[in-house]
């Protein structure tokens, strides 16, 4: 009986917990690489090399153009990385317990993080579509783009002129995306964890810049063919007929593999390498300072 009252007086605090931890990781990470993700997308839209592409931005656009979007990136992370950390969290805590309090096999961490990722997609999508096209905007020829202010803006100019239901453009490629990068990231990080503390006999410090690096290079392998398709739907503008040109994230990838092969999905991957696995880091980096203050003070 005692246990059961114990976490009624803690209050909404421990549940809440893992969701406010992730949610703050994942928006202080993306304030450090909103720069380098700029000039992922320019990249992945056929506009150059890493180095032509941030000579170019600089150039002609000047240097607040790499922060351009981070409203949206924060508001993506305050949703999407809020849910999917603080999902995760919840799912391998209900799965120890049902597996009597040990570790769990990977399989398990591989599909709570799956589950995860698709909570985490379907609530940040609207985000990332603003982000996406804000990033996008000054690629297109001056008769198309759209100007948008800020992230509210884009969600309420996207709702006026395309309805509600358009905020959820491309979330089914979002969606398999997130669940790949997700079961790729939280799996292999929790796994990684046990390696090194138990075999390796690691540090605090020298474990999770370890396992961050892994889960960060298992993120990257496992979402970037998703990540491709999922720019390719989201950017595309009807021709003159108003078609446009795949009728969706299957006829994109079947259109993608005949034209270039399968590493065409792998188009950019050190960029996104050196885009997705720092973020990954700093996100788990980020995280567990939060978890070491959030200890000392008693929370």
């Amino acid at each position: 009986m005692g246990d059961e009252k114990k976490p009624k007086s803690a209050g909404v605090w421990p549940s809440i917990k893992p969701f406010v931890n992730g949610g703050t990781s994942g928006m202080l990470a993306t304030c450090v690489i909103q720069p380098v993700d700029m000039v992922k997308v320019r990249i992945q839209l056929g506009q150059g090399t890493a180095l032509s592409v941030t000579k170019n931005m600089l150039k002609q656009e000047g240097i607040g153009t790499f922060y351009k979007g981070l409203s949206a990136g924060l508001l993506r992370q305050a949703t999407y990385t809020t849910a999917r950390l603080g999902s995760f969290k919840i799912l391998t805590s209900k799965a120890v317990e049902a597996n009597d309090g040990k570790p769990l096999p990977l399989y398990q961490k591989a599909l709570c993080g799956l589950t995860a990722g698709a909570i985490g997609a379907t609530i940040g999508n609207p985000a990332d579509l603003a982000l996406i096209r804000m990033q996008a905007d000054a690629t297109l020829p001056a008769a198309q783009r759209r100007h948008y202010k800020n992230v509210f803006h884009a969600l309420v100019r996207i709702v006026a002129d395309e309805g509600v239901f358009a905020l959820w453009k491309g979330a089914g490629p979002t969606v398999v995306r997130a669940m790949g990068l997700n079961m790729g990231m939280l799996a292999s990080y929790d796994q990684s964890v046990e390696f090194c503390k138990d075999n390796l006999g690691l540090g605090e410090t020298a474990t999770v810049l370890a396992a961050s690096t892994v889960s960060g290079f298992f993120a990257s392998v496992c979402s970037l063919p998703f990540d491709y398709i999922k720019t390719q739907i989201q950017k595309m503008q009807p021709d003159a007929q108003g078609k446009y040109p795949y009728t969706g994230s299957f006829d994109c990838a079947l259109k993608t593999l005949k034209a270039g092969g399968p590493l065409k999905f792998y188009t950019g991957f050190p960029v996104y390498f050196v885009r997705i696995a720092p973020h990954v880091m700093m996100v788990w980096i980020f995280l567990n300072q939060i978890q070491k203050t959030q200890k000392s003070i008693g929370l």
